[in-house]
This record gives structure tokens, sequence and C-alpha cells, in this order.
């Protein structure tokens, strides 16, 4: 009888420590997204997509990536679009670490731009393929192969009414979710929630900004892993109309890494 009760009390403490090695750890973390988006159109048509990105922590002390993207895009429609490209990351090294990881990313994307009363609604959907490289001891080890597919939906509230209205900050709402699938993708299928409230403010015609707070809320590969990025998000949007006829613009593009 002793035997088993030792017995019972050993199991008994080896689930806890199973539980306690698989407890749910959150990392919160302060930071700033910084990003300029260029739309080039050709035609009515055919267009080219560029952006750049720069992401810091510890709010702006330090960089933590670089990030590049661009490719060519098809319009469907004025309001619909088709994006298939490249993009590139450097991401910045760990504490106590001197290698830089790099990722190589192909991605194609599906825009499109509505309107519903006043408030305008920007949908899209990417799938990326990505190779990130993978470190071991701050050592280059391999590459990690991995899709990803993503969906936001935006909206740009109108907050001021009148002829001035256009000149004036608007209200913008957004949340994009990002999942990961894969045989490499073990424990983090969801892989980041991205949520934003801030301003929209034009500038010119073809240019403007958001600006205001977003939750990066992700889950790192051990699956009970995750960081809570509170973020200041400062995002521009240029479009260059390079069309021989001039033509009512379609709706600001959204875009992120």
């Amino acid at each position: 009888m002793r035997r088993c009760s030792i017995l019972l009390i050993v199991f008994i403490l080896q689930i806890g420590c199973a539980s306690a090695q698989t407890q749910k750890v959150v990392n919160h973390n302060a930071m700033s997204w910084f990003s300029l988006n260029n739309v080039v159109k050709f035609s009515d048509k055919w267009a080219a997509v560029a952006d750049f990105h720069n992401r810091r922590q510890d709010f702006m002390a330090e960089t933590n990536f670089w990030f590049v993207r661009f490719g060519g895009g098809y319009y469907i429609k004025p309001n619909m679009r088709v994006v298939a490209g490249y993009a590139h990351l450097w991401l910045t090294p760990a504490e106590g670490l001197s290698n830089w990881q790099d990722e190589n990313r192909f991605y194609t994307e599906f825009l499109l731009n509505q309107k519903l009363g006043t408030v305008g609604l920007t949908q899209r959907l990417r799938v990326e393929q990505r190779w990130q490289e993978k470190l071991s001891n701050d050592v280059k080890v391999g590459m990690k192969f991995t899709n990803r597919v993503r969906y936001l939906l935006s909206a740009t509230i109108p907050v001021f009414k009148g002829e001035k209205a256009a000149k004036l900050p608007a209200l913008c709402l957004s949340d994009e979710i990002l999942l990961n699938f894969g045989k490499e993708v073990v424990y983090n299928s969801m892989d980041q929630n991205r949520l934003f409230i801030g301003i929209k403010q034009n500038i010119t015609k073809s240019l403007n900004f958001d600006f205001g707070y977003m939750n990066v809320y992700q889950q790192k590969s051990s699956g009970n892993v995750y960081d809570s990025n509170n973020t200041m998000r400062l995002f521009f949007y240029y479009t260059l109309d390079l069309k021989r006829k001039a033509v009512v613009l379609p709706p600001p593009h959204e875009s992120g890494d």
C-alpha cells in the first residue's frame, strides 16, 4: 500500500512538472513600425508595387528588422487587384548573438476595395512561401520552409462631414490574421494576429498615412511562448499615376510585412 502511495505521488509530480514545462508564457514588448508603401500605375491594368519597412524594439531604441517587398500588379477592375512578387527580411541578432537571419519570400495576393455607405473597406488575401535561415549557437545551420496565408480586413470611417472632410483625419480600424502551414509547422499554426486602431490622413491626392496603435500577438515555434508587441505604427502610402488619361484613383491600398 505504501509503495502504491509513493508511485501515485511520483506520478502526480511528473504531471505537475510536464504542465509547468508547457505553461503558456507571454512576453510583452514595446515597439515601433515605420513603412513606405508605393504603387506605380502604368496603365488602367498594370502597376508595380514596392514597400519598405523598419520595425524597432524597445520602442525606438534598436532595429528589430528591415524588410523590402516588390511585385507586379494587375487590375481586374479599378477596385480589384492581384499581385505577385518577392520580399526579403533581415532580422537582427538576438541579445548576445552576432548573426543576422535572412528570410526570402515569394507571395501572391488579391486585394479588394469597396464602399459601404461612407465607410471604405479593404480586404486582402495573401499567400506566402517563406525560406527562413535557422541558427544554432549563433551558427547558420540551414533553412526552414513554411507557407503562410494572411487575411486582412480594414475599415476607414469618416469622422467629419462637409467639403473639408477629405482633408481631415478619418478613423482607421483593421485586423489581420496570419496562419502557418506545411510539414515544418508543428506547434504554431496560428502565427500572428495584428489589430490596429488609428487615424488615416490625406496629405495630397497621391500621398496619405495612417498612424496609431497596433498589437501584434505572435505564437512562437515552441507553441507555448507568445509575444505581445505593443506597437506604434506609422505607414505612408504613395501612388504615382503614369497613365496618359486622368482617372479617379482607387481607395488607398493597405500593406504590412
